[in-house]
């Protein structure tokens, strides 16, 4: 039977640590024996939870025979993480032991150093916060979950539940996860990952930029074709000047702006109206509905028809 263990920190999100409670509690193997016996575990018998405070049966010995170790979510991602917990879960990852985490636990498990020079995400709303702190990191904010062999992170509390179905199949193959994710209501795969979920509100310009005008420009002229060389005409430069000062205060191109915004304002109009995808394209911009199809499901994951379903 492989061993669980929750690592219960101050602030701990419940709902982090329920979903993985649940998921592998009921894992039940062909024959009927349960595949995971589940141990919640802290440093201290008594842990915050917000609402209410949660009383770990284990202490942090229960790392030490786990055969997998999962860091739920905290409500403060800028916590500390003690030095005690720090050793622990680095001398458990130094025998081999998985790792995992969910939602804003990949910090806790990011303070160990463990995630280093690795791939990891969070949830979508804090992956910036993410890789500034640790710049070491490769952050992906756009997937539900990234699986680096033995160490694993989620985005937020739901894609939690897609981290452990995916690691039941890993331990136990895909007639066992099945079973786990119908118990579960979930579907084993979901489509899409974290990237249609995210919002951007503002222009990714800082306050007070000199291209606060020619955004202001662009956003208003989403349904026009516009070249390069149109938007370096408005703003009065060249189109090399044009590029690096869009690099240097947006950190992205004016056409790879320009084609963010129209996704934005799609989705928009994806949720709001009923028009057709072809009309939406066309009113945001886009040449041609194979086009706008291909840059939306680039940008968020999914087709313009799947995330309507989802989000309208």
């Amino acid at each position: 039977m492989h061993t669980i263990a929750i690592l219960a920190l101050e602030q701990v999100i419940p709902f982090d640590l329920s979903t993985p409670i649940e998921v592998f509690s009921r894992t039940r193997l062909p024959d009927g024996r349960p595949g995971y016996q589940v141990r919640v575990c802290a440093e201290r018998p008594e842990v915050d939870a917000g609402a209410f405070t949660l009383r770990a049966p284990w202490g942090l010995e229960a790392l030490r025979t786990a055969d997998t170790i999962i860091v739920p979510g905290t409500a403060d991602p800028a916590l500390p993480l003690s030095p005690v917990v720090r050793d622990a879960l680095r001398a458990a990852a130094a025998n081999g032991t998985r790792m995992a985490s969910i939602c804003t636990g990949t910090f806790p498990l990011a303070a160990t150093g463990l995630l280093d020079g690795l791939r990891a995400t969070t949830h979508w709303s804090a992956a910036d916060l993410l890789a500034a702190a640790h710049p070491d990191i490769e952050v992906d904010p756009d997937v539900l979950y990234v699986d680096n062999g033995q160490i694993l992170t989620s985005a937020g509390a739901a894609a939690g539940l897609d981290l452990c179905l995916h690691m039941i199949r890993r331990d136990y193959g895909s007639a066992v996860a099945a079973d786990a994710a119908r118990l579960s209501v979930m579907p084993l795969e979901r489509e899409g990952g974290q990237a249609q979920f995210i919002v951007h509100k503002h222009a990714p310009a800082p306050q007070g930029s000199t291209l606060e005008p020619l955004l202001t420009w662009l956003q208003d002229n989403l349904g026009s074709e516009l070249a390069l060389i149109d938007i370096a005409a408005h703003a009065g430069t060249s189109t090399r000047t044009l590029m690096r000062r869009f690099r240097e205060q947006t950190g992205t191109t004016p056409l790879q702006w320009l084609h963010r915004a129209r996704v934005r304002q799609a989705q928009h109009l994806l949720e709001t109206t009923h028009h057709s995808v072809e009309r939406i394209g066309a009113q945001v911009g886009f040449g041609s509905p194979t086009a706008f199809r291909d840059r939306f499901k680039k940008t968020t994951g999914v087709s313009p028809h799947a995330y309507r379903r989802a989000f309208s």
